[in-house]
């Protein structure tokens, strides 16, 4: 276990040792079957081995603008609750954009960075972000986690700790700990399958229009002389993966900036969690020209990184969103969310999905400002979703 840096009396009088507060500079500070233990089976990117991965390969870190300080709750020698924490310098690899509160609070004299960040480096994925194990009282353990951020914050001169992309029970669990936590409301675009049965199946659920754009853009495909193949787990071998990161690169250079994630980031992941790992591979005259990476949960998809050397009519949508349905089709799996951004996807039959984050900011004046800006915003996040989901290209839709 690490040093402790707090110790809270909670515990039943009796034989229970109590609740401990502790702070991981590292991961690997902690054995991966205990974090692991209190994993969702839903969430791969909670996992010991992803975060462990950012962490070696240098990709999180202080030096990135990364530096690991995350919370962990002990009874005893066992690991009882955690929640992932980066101490940031910037605001990049978030997804959930600050970067209009920190100009406001830097001309008014304050320091926005450092700030505590609780979410899965670079990965907009909602989800499960606290970790509490299932038989210690949960209010407890937020109590204890709570305590953690603030002493951060406070210890350290933070301006703020912001909590993105949570799962609603999450949510729901910090708001009643910390009424003063502002809350974000933003929108995805996810798939669900609706009874569909085959890729067929999902079609003939769309609008006529919709069909025929959808059946074109995969002959436009297929016309090109270019094939699809999907390799999973240990399928996938270190020259594919390697060939999938030359990919992924080229997506960020193309826009004239460096990749956040460096190849042995991806070689990491695919030797310690490879059942996890979906590649679509698209080869052209026998020889793979580009590719696309997904991670599976217990019951969902997530479409992630994406790379072509080549410029190919309607590749992506092939190799990120038709085939990522039509292996959920294939092998069961409800929920397909294929990474953040979307009106192209909202064609596509990806329906509006709310999001929520929170966010704890230190200066009164400052949570002030900003939870007026996040309750406007709300209203024409709500009104967008709304709007979003009427222009849905189903001819009937189930309600989700």
């Amino acid at each position: 276990m690490p040093t402790l840096q707090s110790e809270v009396l909670m515990h039943d009088g009796l034989s229970s040792p109590p609740l401990t507060l502790a702070t991981l500079s590292s991961i690997d500070s902690v054995a991966a079957p205990a974090w692991n233990a209190l994993v969702s089976r839903e969430q791969p990117f909670l996992r010991h081995a992803f975060l462990a991965a950012l962490e070696r390969s240098g990709s999180a870190s202080a030096a990135t603008g990364w530096q690991p300080r995350h919370l962990s709750v002990w009874q005893g020698e066992r690991l009882v609750a955690a929640m992932p924490l980066y101490l940031k310098s910037h605001s990049s690899g978030e997804y959930v954009f600050d970067w209009g509160w920190a100009e406001a609070f830097e001309r008014a004299g304050g320091d926005y960075y450092p700030k505590a960040l609780s979410a899965i480096p670079f990965t907009p994925v909602p989800g499960q972000r606290t970790l509490i194990a299932s038989d210690i009282d949960a209010k407890s353990a937020y109590a204890l986690l709570a305590k953690g951020f603030r002493e951060q914050c406070e210890a350290l001169g933070l301006s703020s700790w912001h909590l993105l992309f949570a799962q609603d029970a999450d949510v729901d669990a910090w708001q009643a700990q910390c009424p003063e936590l502002i809350i974000r409301h933003g929108v995805q675009f996810q798939w669900r399958d609706q009874r569909f049965g085959d890729f067929d199946g999902f079609l003939a659920r769309l609008t006529a229009k919709r069909r025929k754009t959808i059946k074109r853009e995969r002959r436009i495909v297929a016309e090109q002389g270019i094939t699809l193949e999907r390799l999973e787990g240990e399928a996938i071998d270190t020259a594919a993966m390697a060939h999938f990161f030359r990919c992924y690169t080229i997506t960020y250079h193309e826009r004239g900036r460096p990749p956040y994630l460096n190849e042995a980031f991806f070689q990491a992941l695919l030797r310690d969690m490879p059942e996890a790992l979906m590649l679509v591979q698209a080869r052209l005259d026998d020889r793979p020209v580009a590719a696309a990476l997904y991670f599976r949960g217990a019951t969902t998809l997530y479409g992630r990184y994406w790379g072509s050397e080549v410029m190919a009519d309607c590749l992506h949508f092939e190799a990120c969103y038709y085939q990522g349905i039509e292996y959920c089709l294939e092998r069961g799996l409800t929920l397909f969310d294929p990474g953040t951004q979307g009106e192209h996807k909202l064609v596509r039959g990806f329906a509006p999905t709310a999001t929520r984050s929170l966010h704890y900011l230190a200066h009164p004046g400052l949570a002030a400002g900003v939870a007026e800006f996040c309750a406007r915003e709300g209203e024409h996040v709500r009104a967008y979703r709304a709007a979003a989901r009427d222009a849905l290209p189903f001819k009937t839709l189930d309600d989700t």
